[in-house]
Parts: C-alpha cells; sequence; structure tokens
C-alpha cells in the first residue's frame, strides 16, 4: 500500500461533556456571551462558548502546555489522567527535614 503525504486524521468524534456549575459562575457565562454579542455581533450560546473558552484557557497555561509536552502528548489526547498532575507533584513542599538534637 502506498505512503500518502498526508498523515492519517486524528479522532474528531465529539465528546459530550455535562458540568454544574455554581449560579455566580453561570451569570459570568451569560454575560460574556453577552459581551461576546456586543464585541462580534453574532448571538453565541454559552455551551457553544465554552468548548473555545477551555481550549484558549488550556493553551496559555504555561505550566500544564510544559507537562504536556514533556509527556510527549503534545499532539495527541491524554491517555487516562491529564498533566496537570506532574506539575502539582513538582510544586509541593518538601517535608521538613528530621528534627535533631544538638
Amino acid at each position: 500500500m502506498p505512503e500518502l503525504k498526508l498523515a492519517k486524521l486524528p479522532d474528531r468524534t465529539p465528546v459530550k461533556i455535562a458540568i454544574i456549575v455554581a449560579p455566580e459562575l453561570n451569570r459570568m457565562l451569560q454575560a460574556y456571551a453577552e459581551v461576546y454579542r456586543e464585541c462580534y455581533g453574532e448571538d453565541e450560546s454559552v455551551p457553544a462558548l465554552i468548548p473555545a473558552m477551555l481550549e484558549s484557557f488550556l493553551k496559555s497555561d504555561i505550566a500544564f502546555s510544559k507537562a504536556w509536552k514533556e509527556r510527549g502528548r503534545r499532539d495527541t489526547a491524554p491517555k487516562t489522567e491529564l498533566a496537570p498532575q506532574s506539575v502539582r507533584a513538582r510544586h509541593r513542599e518538601a517535608p521538613d527535614p528530621p528534627a535533631t538534637s544538638s
């Protein structure tokens, strides 16, 4: 079979995620959708905006991006856990050294 220049396309099957948010966050999301409409002249629902907001947030998180790249998963989906766990592990405080008597 010939090898194509174009690699096989990644899985593009959408995944539905249901979340519950606090009332204040819901108000903020609704307000964001209103500001979005004012800025761009287009109505977008909160559910339509959330994926783009999450993607933008993750792309702007430098610690996450570094951890993601260190794991070699920059271009693939996470297998079982998200990269931030390694970031949290690196930032844990070292335990206090044992007390010594003089």
